[in-house]
C-alpha cells in the first residue's frame, strides 16, 4: 500500500486564500481600531481642556463685566455729584 501525496486543490487553494485575505483585512481593522482609540483619548483630553479654558474664559467675562459696570455706575454717579 504506498501513500500518494495530497495535493490540494482549486476550492482548498481558494479557501485558503480567503482565509489568508480575511486575516490580512482583521489586521487591518485592528490596526485602525487601536488608531480611533488612541485619536479619541486625544479628542477627549483636547475637549477637557478647551472646557476648562471656556470655564476660565467665561469666569473672567463676568469679573469684566462687573469691573465695567462698576465703572459706569461710579461715572454716573460724579454726573450727578457735580
Amino acid at each position: 500500500m504506498t501513500m500518494k501525496s495530497v495535493k490540494p486543490d482549486n476550492s482548498t487553494r481558494a479557501i485558503e486564500q480567503d482565509l489568508r485575505s480575511l486575516e490580512f483585512r482583521i489586521e487591518e481593522l485592528i490596526q485602525v481600531c487601536e488608531r480611533l482609540k488612541e485619536e479619541n483619548t486625544l479628542l477627549r483630553s483636547q475637549n477637557a481642556k478647551l472646557a476648562a479654558e471656556r470655564a476660565e474664559l467665561a469666569k473672567k467675562t463676568e469679573l469684566a463685566s462687573t469691573r465695567v459696570e462698576s465703572m459706569i455706575m461710579r461715572f454716573k454717579s460724579m454726573e450727578y455729584d457735580a
